[in-house]
């Protein structure tokens, strides 16, 4: 079954909504799991797509998982962690990117690991060879088979220097789950450093892992023969934070975001206030609003944390369309995130994409011809449209561009938001928006 969303938009979204734990941390401390050799709990557990592909993951894998949805709460329990059939793997990973990631844990747990031709959002290049080169340098054996990859340490995981040509989440995380029980000391350098690897790092360091942080991005691990489980809260998931914030700001509406972490919003906040948009922090989570008025454009370059995250721009740039005047918004994190706006230029936004760096530094794709530049001419009337969602920070503000626009939209793939925003149709429904759901047997 496909759902088929019909959107009738121009009504402000007013009201609450509760954000829980980070897409991007969760599934991760989810794997980690493997790494101990007690139960782990983890709390503040968003109901998403890629928590239930890791729980089925984990449990071909033999892991005991215990899911309270209501409280948002797992039990895991890796003691009887077991080799899966990969064709299990396959079928349950679907278009996740999160199996590669399972690597240096089960390598650890049972001595091999098995990973399936890999999906996720078509935004950019995501290559796991460097993935693959990071796990040889800590001694493992990779080989190529029809359908995926076998991984195996016959000889153990040692200990490594590895240093990124980019501070890739990713390879960041797969250092991190591969070194703590590796042999000896490993030091990654040119890391990332967002609070949802903080976040994990503080989870390993629960189990037992010797981690230190240090300057100009360099991870110290010291590694150790055995970890124990955790008991730990997630952070909130800042991103789906961000995209109600501009949802506020892109109908003129007034939003509460409880859950949502000023400190971890912190250039996220900055550049609201410039567009124009209005926010008050308390101890339980951010009002945001448009406090009427005119919004203002603005020239913005996303970047790894510290800086403008990639994840904010999508939703941002709709309320860019209707900003008085000129914006530029430059892409440096993953070169096909502008494929979004062909659907907003069809509601009737003035977007034109370029190749060239638009921005105060040249990025890694400035002589790649990637599209990865916007000029955004505002204010847009934005009318309702067709769509179908291309990705999951797209898809969102697709969804907030319909709700803006005057007349109908007929919106097909919702499918993908699941796998990054909990219930976000209870949230809209709770948030004043007119629209309807109609499920439809799949082509």
């Amino acid at each position: 079954m496909t759902s088929v969303l019909t959107i009738r938009g121009g009504v402000p979204l007013t009201g609450t909504v509760e954000v829980r734990g980070a897409k991007n941390l969760v599934p991760k401390a989810m794997v980690a799991a493997l790494l101990g050799n007690d139960k782990s709990t983890i709390r503040n557990v968003p109901e998403i797509k890629d928590v239930d592909v890791v729980t089925s993951l984990l449990e071909l894998h033999g892991v005991s998982v215990d899911y309270d949805r209501d409280a948002g709460t797992l039990v895991l329990d890796p003691s009887g962690a077991k080799t899966a059939q990969s064709t299990d793997i396959h079928a349950h990973a679907g278009d996740s990117r999160i199996p590669i990631l399972f690597c240096g844990p089960l390598m650890h747990s049972i001595g091999a690991a098995f990973i399936p031709d890999l999906g996720g959002c078509r935004i950019g290049d995501r290559p796991i060879d460097f993935h693959l080169e990071v796990l040889r340098q800590f001694g493992a054996v990779v080989d190529k088979q029809v359908g995926g990859i076998s991984i195996s340490a016959p000889k153990g995981l040692k200990g490594t220097k590895v240093a990124l040509p980019y501070p890739s989440v990713g390879a960041t995380e797969q250092v991190l789950l591969t070194a703590v029980r590796a042999e000896g000391i490993t030091e990654l350098s040119n890391a990332a450093v967002e609070p949802e690897i903080l976040d994990l790092i503080a989870v390993l360091q629960k189990m037992g892992a010797i981690i230190s942080v240090q300057t100009d991005r360099v991870i110290r691990i010291e590694g150790v023969a055995e970890l124990t489980g955790y008991n730990h809260k997630a952070l909130t998931d800042r991103n789906e934070a961000a995209s109600w914030a501009s949802a506020a700001l892109v109908t003129k509406g007034d939003i509460y975001v409880k859950g949502a972490d000023q400190q971890d919003l912190t250039s996220f906040l900055n550049t609201y206030r410039k567009v124009g948009g209005a926010f008050e922090v308390d101890d339980e989570g951010i009002r945001f609003y448009h406090p009427g008025g005119k919004l203002s454009p603005l020239i913005l370059e996303t970047d790894v944390h510290p800086g403008f995250m990639t994840d904010w721009q999508q939703p941002l740039v709709v309320a860019l369309t209707q900003a008085e005047g000129v914006s530029i918004v430059h892409e440096t994190v993953y070169e096909n995130r502008f494929g979004f706006t062909n659907a907003l230029v069809r509601m009737g936004s003035n977007i034109q994409l370029h190749s060239e760096c638009l921005g105060s530094v040249p990025c890694r794709f400035g002589q790649r011809n990637f599209k990865h530049s916007a000029v955004i001419s505002g204010p847009a009337q934005l009318r309702g449209a067709d769509i179908d969602i291309p990705d999951l920070r797209g898809g969102f503000s697709h969804l907030i561009a319909a709700l803006a626009a005057t007349g109908t939209s007929r919106v097909t793939g919702i499918e993908i938001i699941n796998r990054g925003y909990e219930r976000f149709l209870d949230k809209l429904r709770g948030l004043g928006a007119d629209f309807d759901v109609e499920e439809k047997l799949a082509a």
